[in-house]
């Protein structure tokens, strides 16, 4: 999907720019689709954000130089849905460090919503608060005026005329 666009300012540094809805409804991918974006000859991976209420495609100072833009530069972007699974490379000197210490290695397994096919799920259900798990409900944190919960007795000046 081909659209006329300008390089936004937000901030010190960051910038980026906006998606017409009509271009994210048309990719069909959901309102955060991931895309391979080509701004001024040069393509990267991103995802749309939603900001503000706009949809948004951030533009890194590093693809911004790479592409020759500023802020404020009129351009024509293209994005292209990106179905490709997203792979993690990790650094040779960040893999040694990690298989050079045993604590780090077993760290990088112990996602608390790991699913059996080696990936992090946040699908999964909470675990049970500790009120929950002993079967009593949670009590109260805050108080109406002159109320008393099982956290906080009420105050000895409440309900006393003054002397």
């Amino acid at each position: 999907m081909r659209f006329a666009t300008t390089i936004e300012l937000a901030g010190k540094t960051a910038t980026g720019f906006e998606v017409p809805a009509q271009v994210v409804d048309e990719l069909g991918s959901g309102k955060r689709p991931a895309v391979t974006v080509t701004v001024g000859g040069h393509r990267y991976p991103s995802t749309v954000a939603v900001m503000g209420g706009r949809f948004m495609v951030p533009l890194s100072a590093e693809n911004r130089t790479a592409a020759g833009l500023a802020a404020g530069d009129e351009v024509e972007a293209e994005l292209v849905l990106d179905t490709a699974p997203r792979e993690l490379v990790v650094p040779d000197d960040l893999a040694a460090a990690i298989a050079a210490d045993a604590a780090a290695q077993g760290s990088s397994n112990r996602c608390p919503t790991r699913t059996g096919a080696g990936t992090c799920s946040r699908s999964r259900a909470r675990r049970p608060t500790r009120p929950e798990r002993a079967g009593s409900p949670r009590p109260s944190r805050i108080c109406a005026p002159g109320r008393s919960s099982a956290r906080a007795p009420p105050h000895p000046a409440v309900g006393r005329a003054a002397p």
